[in-house]
């Protein structure tokens, strides 16, 4: 993609809704992105999330932008010298912070999940559609060109129909996140399988191409106050089957995944954020890697959406089937496992 520098382009000016361990993640690639983005305000409420994240600046040599500690007032004061905002908080708040920066006029990236339930969901399209702004849903999966290029394999026939989808996410996710909000049911919404299994629910719907009809799910809180452990099996519209497996008690560290569609003509192998991708076709002795264009994650994908460059891959209709597989995958887990119609 052209630079800004390179094509005259005012760098989009941009601010981060939430500073905390994540949104410092994604920083320390947007800064590395200085010809296209200029990072000029932050919204956090806390002094030590905010300090944190000016550390960065300033071990990259860069003046850290001013905080304004609450959303109403960064956007009155200072929304006509914005394009674009990176909402990166607690899964409780994503709702009415998109909804109102996109009223402000403003393009919306939105960390993942991007609602707690289909409602939410569905009225946030209906305020996408009602003020025209950009909504992209920031899921690695989706935004990287490893599940791009599969899903456009997919597409293509060459691997024929879709048999079966199998998936599985580990990680040391409960000891990593105890007494943090992401233990805390009416802030997160869920557990492991909501949090990051919400990469696998994605990546794997994205894949399907096509929406899950019927779930049969369990959770096991493993004496916490959300889900630690979880398995679905579902069925998608075309008859084809889909295994998920969550698995958050792992030992320290300890984190990884494995997405593999089987089909008539072959096999695919990714993991629920894209970070690798293997084919095999009949003949071949087994799964090559197939090649994909480098990527500086979410961010930059946003700025070529936003650009023109490529089509939205993750608008708010993902959240939405995302969503309404997870209502799927909870309201089956209160039956101890009945089938229950997704939708």
């Amino acid at each position: 993609m052209t630079s800004a520098s390179q094509s005259g382009i005012k760098p989009v000016q941009m601010a981060f809704i939430g500073t905390g361990g994540m949104a410092r993640h994604h920083l320390r690639r947007i800064v590395q992105q200085q010809d296209t983005t200029n990072v000029a305000y932050v919204c956090e409420p806390s002094p030590n999330a905010y300090e944190a994240f000016c550390e960065i600046f300033d071990e990259a040599g860069l003046t850290p932008p001013p905080n304004v500690p609450v959303l109403a007032d960064l956007l009155q004061k200072h929304g006509d010298q914005l394009d674009a905002v990176f909402i990166i908080t607690p899964h409780a708040l994503h709702f009415s912070q998109a909804k109102t920066c996109l009223e402000a006029g403003l393009d919306v990236l939105l960390e993942k999940p991007m609602v707690m339930n289909a409602a939410e969901a569905a009225e946030l399209i209906a305020v996408r559609d009602r003020t025209g702004k950009l909504l992209v849903v920031s899921f690695n999966g989706s935004l990287s060109p490893q599940i791009r290029t599969a899903e456009k394999l997919l597409r293509s026939g060459e691997l024929g129909t879709i048999l079966n989808i199998h998936a599985v996410a580990y990680q040391g996710w409960k000891a990593g996140t105890t007494g943090t909000w992401r233990q805390i049911p009416e802030v997160a919404g869920g557990g492991f399988l909501f949090d990051t299994g919400a990469h696998m629910l994605n990546t794997v719907a994205d894949l399907a191409g096509e929406d899950f009809v019927e779930v049969a799910a369990w959770l096991d809180n493993r004496g916490a106050a959300v889900d630690i452990l979880g398995a679905a099996i579902g069925r998608l519209a075309s008859g084809a089957l889909v295994t998920l497996s969550g698995c958050g008690e792992m030992p320290p560290k300890m984190i990884g995944s494995d997405v593999s569609i089987f089909c008539t003509g072959g096999l695919i192998q990714t993991g629920i954020w894209g970070e690798k991708l293997l084919m095999q076709k009949p003949g071949d002795p087994m799964p090559e890697a197939v090649e994909v264009p480098a990527s500086l994650g979410q961010w930059q994908q946003f700025l070529a959406v936003r650009a023109g460059d490529i089509p939205n891959p993750c608008p708010p209709e993902v959240g939405l089937r995302m969503a309404k597989l997870w209502d799927a995958i909870q309201a089956s887990a209160r039956l101890n496992g009945q089938p229950v119609k997704v939708g």
